[in-house]
């Protein structure tokens, strides 16, 4: 899927700001949750130890509202670092405050392994386009899951950076949907809330038959 150029503007993993190059995202393919290569052991320990930070369905925060951005400062600048490293060791192309237990209006992204990271804090929907697609969505707090999720193919937003500085930005195709989906997050919205009833049923069923699985290997 083609990415477009922002306009404008415990310990953790790596805090690093920049995610580990990779190769672009399929075409069709998960959207918001990368394809995991073959990992060599201390890479697959990091993305573990990731994962191990990230909330999962069921828990209280992702059905909630988060709380308005209100103090920029390098206590900001930090968790935007820390949410980036998590992002990028999880393999993941954006992140949600609440998926790491914040209830904060913060949201990273990163689309493409040249593309800088982009913080949004207290993101706000200026428009939206008329045509829509629907594609595969996968997400890091709901792991090996995709559905079908329609979404605006144009977006502008405005928001904030992490030094509270006005930040624009007008995207397309894989950055809108990022977008769009961290967003929800921040308003307690799930990709199962997005997707149809049969699509919500089947994953529901999958999520169910993978606990069994991890049950019963943890019983052999």
């Amino acid at each position: 899927m083609a990415e477009e150029p922002q306009s404008t503007g415990g310990e953790a993993p790596s805090e690093h700001a920049d995610a580990p190059d990779r190769e672009p995202l399929a075409e069709g393919g998960a959207t918001l949750e990368e394809e995991v290569p073959q990992l060599d052991p201390e890479a697959e320990a990091r993305r573990v130890a990731a994962m191990s930070f990230i909330r999962r369905l069921g828990d209280p925060i992702l059905k909630s509202s988060a709380t308005p951005v209100d103090r920029f400062d390098e206590s900001l600048r930090r968790q935007v670092r820390r949410m980036a490293g998590i992002m990028g060791d999880a393999y993941g192309v954006g992140l949600a405050a609440p998926q790491l237990g914040l209830s904060q209006r913060l949201l990273v992204y990163r689309v493409g392994p040249d593309a800088p990271v982009v913080a949004l804090a207290n993101p706000e929907l200026e428009w939206v386009s008329n045509d829509h697609e629907t594609l595969d969505e996968g997400c890091l707090s709901i792991p090996g899951i995709t559905v079908d999720v329609e979404r605006p193919v144009y977006v502008r937003v405005r928001a904030l950076d992490e030094d509270g500085e006005t930040r624009m930005v007008e995207a397309s195709g894989l950055e809108a949907r990022v977008i769009q989906h961290e967003m929800d997050h921040l308003d307690g919205v799930l990709i199962l809330d997005r997707t149809t009833r049969d699509e919500r049923k089947r994953a529901l069923r999958e999520l169910r038959e993978a606990e069994r699985a991890r049950e019963r290997d943890q019983a052999a």
